[in-house]
């Protein structure tokens, strides 16, 4: 998808991060954004840098991990702004600490937001990109944490696990729609994430976080001087990726060693299968 003057963006968590450096992204390149976040102050700041940029903007707040919320952004999109050519299913929260210390509470937050959340949109937004001409783009965010095991965010992995093998079929179903799929893997971004809990609803109110938690996350080597990146580098490489329908957006390039580490093992384990295969004979 090359051009993007004069289409519509829509951005759910686009209140603040990366969503945010999404919306203003997407303005300084022509396009008119919707900006949709459950903290709504943060989504009109943003929605008024879109206008101030000559661009028209709509500030929405969304519950992206209720169906009916993203039902009602997307109607609200199509109808005050006319379409929706590149969505973006942003939004995302954290827990911190181990498996065995996390709760059902913990599980139905994160889960709702950071892997119901993309589905919703998908629900909501695909019907309609389908009725609507045109090449059309998606980007769902997952992370690092999506490809590699990751102390003490076993919660937040696996949603992100998910969304990026959700992307993969989806970008294999879309492909005869002229409609790419991203899926976004960053590593360490300068946001508020680790901050999630301000917007956590009551009733899944969960035990406080200790600074053990946070240690966990950690995998006790000096951290890259590339890993806290600004959210600006990262929509950057979104925009790239967009352009050039790439299937993964990595934006951490000093990760590539533990990803190869892990698909080495999986190498092995298929080595593994072959030996037991071939049988005792192939091993004399």
């Amino acid at each position: 998808m090359q051009e993007l003057k004069g289409r519509v963006a829509v951005v759910t968590g686009g209140g603040s991060g990366i969503g945010a450096a999404l919306a203003r992204a997407f303005a300084s390149h022509g396009m008119d954004v919707v900006v949709a976040d459950i903290d709504v102050t943060g989504a009109e700041q943003v929605a008024a840098d879109v206008r101030a940029a000559g661009r028209r903007a709509l500030a929405v707040q969304a519950d992206v991990s209720k169906l009916a919320a993203v039902e009602a952004l997307a109607e609200r999109s199509y109808r005050e702004l006319g379409g929706c050519h590149v969505l973006c299913n942003n939004a995302g929260v954290i827990v911190v600490g181990s498996l065995e210390s996390r709760s059902a509470k913990d599980w139905e937050w994160v889960l709702g937001v950071n892997l119901w959340g993309v589905v919703h949109g998908l629900l909501a937004f695909l019907p309609r990109m389908l009725a609507q001409p045109g090449q059309k783009h998606i980007v769902n965010t997952a992370s690092t944490a999506g490809l590699i095991p990751t102390p003490g965010v076993g919660v937040y992995a696996t949603a992100k696990y998910a969304v990026v093998g959700l992307s993969e079929h989806l970008r294999m179903d879309l492909a005869k729609h002229e409609i790419g799929v991203s899926v976004l893997c960053p590593g360490g971004v300068q946001t508020q994430i680790l901050r999630s809990e301000r917007n956590r609803p009551a009733e899944l109110a969960a035990p406080q976080v200790f600074p053990d938690d946070l240690r966990r996350m950690a995998t006790g080597e000096e951290r890259h001087p590339d890993e806290m990146q600004p959210p600006e580098a990262i929509a950057a490489a979104v925009l790239e990726g967009i352009r050039a329908n790439d299937a993964y957006i990595f934006t951490h390039p000093h990760y590539r060693g533990r990803v190869e580490a892990r698909c080495a093992e999986l190498m092995r384990a298929f080595d593994r299968a072959d030996a037991r295969k071939a049988g005792p004979a192939s091993r004399m």
